[in-house]
């Protein structure tokens, strides 16, 4: 059965033609102000890596990656990222990239075990920035700055867009909410977690919320995170545990939350112990990346990743992603699409 949401009377602000141009635009604009926002620079990425190194991301930790053999290698097995979250961290170790500054790329990715609708695809493409961070940084304060600063750049992109096609109307507050994952438990006890997002992403329009991926007073988590990236289980200065979150703004075309970026201050060596020990996972710790953060070849970073087709998306006021990236569809999905003005690339 379909998950598609089908907005009433929908129409595309921009046809075709247009909306190329301007995801162009978008891809631009955002690049070059996030960029100096956090000091980036660019660097190349892979689509793939070998398996066995520790450095694919492993996402919540049940999500199969496309693997394939390398015949002049012996047939060894390689792996499509899903993201870059370990390959940056060694990237940046790699290229001796200075306190304060950091890197980023266009990561491209294939998720074959996605389930598809209005803002899910295989195809997933975004933006991986990773910077380097001193240990008196690895706390609250800093994440909310850093935070503040990627925000800051998404309205701007979405003011220059409405500059340039006046039909879009910019809907985003100025301001993100911080709210911790425990404390979303508690203010909505009776609803899902992704349940709990809406609610407070219609209330306030744009969120982070803090602490993904660790239990919950209820023995539940909000959501999974793989041990060996972000930092979930460090005790922060709001009492609760955690360094890393969800941004999520309310769409009200879809009448629903959308996350943006998954992000956080990454684990140090005492954090990647503790973390895989509580999900039963010691054994990576023999692997390639992990003995290299554990011996101290790697420094201390914060990182994360921005949709590019869902900011897309959402700046260009669209129903479906696939209007902003072409993938594969359900014919069912392509069928109902159609039917009801969605023109899928």
């Amino acid at each position: 059965m379909s998950t598609l949401i089908k907005p009433i009377g929908y129409q595309p602000q921009l046809d075709l033609q247009q909306t190329e141009l301007a995801i162009k635009k978008i891809k631009d604009f955002f690049l070059s102000n996030l960029s100096a926002e956090l000091r980036l620079r660019r660097v190349t990425a892979p689509l793939f890596v070998l398996k066995g190194l520790g450095l694919n991301d492993d996402l919540n930790g049940v999500e199969r990656p496309v693997t394939f053999p390398i015949k002049c290698m012996g047939d060894a097995p390689a792996e499509i990222v899903h993201s870059l979250a370990k390959w940056k961290r060694n990237t940046l170790a790699e290229y001796q990239v200075s306190n304060g500054f950091g890197i980023i790329t266009d990561m491209n990715a294939v998720r074959a075990d996605e389930e598809l609708d209005n803002i899910h695809s295989i195809y997933v493409d975004q933006w991986d920035w990773e910077r380097t961070m001193s240990k008196e940084d690895r706390n609250l304060k800093f994440l909310r700055r850093v935070v503040r600063r990627i925000y800051a750049a998404i309205l701007r992109t979405e003011y220059y867009l409405s500059e340039m096609y006046p039909q879009l109307k910019p809907f985003l507050p100025e301001e993100v909410h911080f709210i911790h994952s425990e404390e979303l438990r508690r203010q909505y006890p009776d609803l899902s977690p992704k349940e709990r997002e809406d609610a407070i992403c219609k209330a306030y329009g744009a969120v982070f919320i803090i602490g993904i991926g660790g239990k919950l007073d209820d023995g539940t988590e909000h959501d999974l995170r793989a041990p060996d990236y972000d930092d979930w289980s460090t005790p922060n200065e709001d009492g609760f545990c955690g360094l890393n979150g969800d941004l999520l703004v309310w769409y009200p075309l879809l009448e629903r939350s959308i996350e943006l970026s998954s992000m956080g201050i990454r684990v140090d060596a005492e954090t990647l112990k503790r973390q895989l020990a509580l999900q039963g996972k010691e054994e990576r710790s023999r692997l390639y990346f992990h003995q290299r953060l554990l011996s101290g070849k790697l420094p201390l970073s914060i990182g994360g990743g921005i949709g590019q087709s869902r900011l897309c998306m959402i700046l260009l006021h669209k129903a479906h992603i696939g209007e902003t990236q072409s993938s594969i569809w359900p014919e069912e999905m392509r069928k109902e699409c159609l039917e009801v003005g969605i023109p899928l690339i």
